[in-house]
């Protein structure tokens, strides 16, 4: 029971982890209408940032943490940029130009920061453990956990009770009516892909300690963000927060206790919510 309880714990954890990286992807399709294949990127730009920025003290930490979280949301300046002239052509059109840019910006990644796994130093309280079920358990797991907690708190109160929110949805429904009362919904657009390159820079940063970053971080978050917000629902920021966290579980109990069975169990998985869900999650922003 003890095993099943940190498994459990240990799932959640990277399931949080993975559920800030979905929820850019996510609010960028859902919110801003672009269908952005170099979220991964921006992901591993902020772990890489993360990585090479911390030197064992907290101040490095948190400098380290808000330097990943504006490479980021720059990164999606950039990309609301690049993607302004192709909002009306498609999301293929979209996916195309920001595959591209992943591809690119994974070869820059490399070429700077080299091709091994990078870890940041962390301060000596995140590097201690505790005593969770008889089992000694990782500090910096539990503070990931409470953070992921705080991004999920606050994105929640941002998109459904604030005025920003509010802003949101209504270009989401109507642009027009936001253009006619003076907003320009292309600016609601890019600041959207901004607050998303900002949560892909803040997953990199907060699962670089215990992920580590390296050449293949990018195209792994991607596959399982678009797992996640396929699963959770198209636009869906708490349906994308209970797949990810269902993905988080499955991953982790299929590691401990089927590690040979492990690749198989999350497209399975993938394919029975598919296959069960007749309609979409509730919470969507689109």
């Amino acid at each position: 029971m003890n095993t099943v309880v940190i498994t459990a714990v240990d799932g959640v954890a990277y399931g949080l982890l993975l559920a800030i990286a979905a929820a850019g992807l996510t609010v960028a399709f859902g919110a801003g209408g672009v269908l952005n294949l170099a979220h991964g990127t921006l992901v591993a730009a902020g772990g890489y940032i993360a990585a090479t920025n911390t030197s064992g003290t907290w101040g490095s930490l948190a400098a380290a943490i808000i330097l990943a979280t504006l490479v980021g949301a720059a990164g999606g300046g950039i990309l609301a940029a690049a993607t302004a002239g192709l909002r009306g052509r498609g999301h293929l059109d979209q996916a195309l130009l920001t595959f591209g840019v992943a591809l690119i910006g994974g070869d820059l990644l490399t070429t700077v920061f080299g091709s091994d796994v990078l870890r940041p130093r962390m301060p000596a309280a995140l590097e201690a453990t505790v005593v969770v079920a008889g089992y000694r358990y990782p500090v910096d797991r539990l503070a990931v956990v409470a953070v992921a907690v705080l991004v999920a708190v606050a994105g929640y109160v941002v998109l459904q009770r604030s005025r920003a929110g509010r802003l949101i949805r209504a270009t989401v429904d109507d642009r027009a009516m936001v253009a006619g009362i003076g907003v320009n919904p292309r600016t609601v657009d890019a600041g959207v892909l901004v607050a998303a390159g900002a949560l892909a820079g803040l997953a990199g940063a907060l699962a670089t300690p215990i992920l580590g970053v390296g050449p293949g971080t990018a195209d792994a978050t991607l596959l399982l963000s678009l797992i996640i917000v396929v699963c959770g629902g198209l636009g869906s920021v708490p349906g994308a927060v209970a797949a990810a966290i269902g993905v988080g579980v499955v991953q982790t109990v299929g590691v401990v206790t089927i590690p040979a069975l492990a690749p198989y169990l999350l497209i399975t998985a993938m394919a029975v919510v598919l296959l069960a869900r007749r309609t979409s999650l509730p919470g969507q922003v689109a």
